[in-house]
């Protein structure tokens, strides 16, 4: 890690201070440990050094040791410790594969083994009309893939053509929608406006991080159980309304 720092960072005081950084104690449960390697766990530092960390490690390994080697595109998607690659050809992702945990391994990392995998992700076959004039061709495309809270499959477009879609990841959805389910029943008796502006605000949330166009619409039933909850009447469906007008 010093090493790699030492060729982005040139001031003196700055190498310091991340030392200082890095041997810093983590207090946990009432004592202080010393971690022996690595970055302070929670550290107000750590994702950063571990992002310079990938950079050398993942990043600038594949762009300059490993595309030239390819016989095909590749293109690598990182961010923090999710990272996907992307090839054009089986044999060179089959080889990537092959030597990836051993460049982890040299800096002291290991891959997740449940969630580092080959995956088949190819465009589907182009959908053809019969004689008849009915379409003959697949309804669904192969498999997916989660990163980042999303889950990327192909879907078709407005236009019957094959395109990469995105939605929420089923977890990062059922973990929502309980948050928003347990809140409503703890928060019965307060004001209906404050209830409503707590609402909007948590869907707000889920939106702006890790909502797409497929499952925004989605998350609002999670809702109905207040709306069973609150109040009735018009001054409800008052609130529901205007809570899909902050959106």
């Amino acid at each position: 890690m010093r090493e790699i720092l030492r060729r982005r960072v040139l001031d003196g005081v700055l190498l310091r201070l991340i030392d200082k950084w890095l041997n810093a104690g983590v207090l946990e449960d009432g004592g202080v440990s010393y971690p022996g390697e690595g970055t302070p766990q929670g550290g107000v530092i750590s994702p950063l050094l571990a992002n310079i960390y990938l950079h050398h490690v993942l990043d600038e390994w594949f762009q300059s040791e490993v595309k030239p080697r390819l016989q095909s595109v590749a293109h690598l998607f990182r961010y923090a410790d999710d990272a996907v690659m992307v090839f054009a050809s089986e044999r060179d992702a089959r080889r990537v594969m092959s030597v990836l945990p051993k460049r982890f391994d040299k800096y002291g990392l290991h891959l997740h083994p449940d969630k580092t995998r080959l995956l088949a992700f190819g465009r589907p076959p182009r959908r053809k009309r019969g004689e008849d004039g009915r379409d003959d061709g697949p309804r669904k495309g192969p498999g997916t893939f989660d990163m980042l809270g999303f889950t990327f499959y192909w879907g078709l477009s407005v236009k019957g053509n094959w395109v990469v879609k995105q939605r929420t990841a089923k977890d990062r959805l059922r973990r929502a929608l309980h948050r928003v389910a347990s809140w409503c029943p703890e928060h019965l008796h307060d004001p209906v406006r404050t209830q409503w502006q707590m609402l909007c605000a948590k869907l707000r949330g889920h939106d702006a991080t890790t909502a797409s166009a497929a499952t925004s619409a989605a998350s609002w039933p999670s809702t109905s159980g207040w709306s069973r909850l609150g109040s009735s009447g018009s001054t409800e469906g008052r609130v529901m309304r205007g809570c899909h007008g902050t959106r």
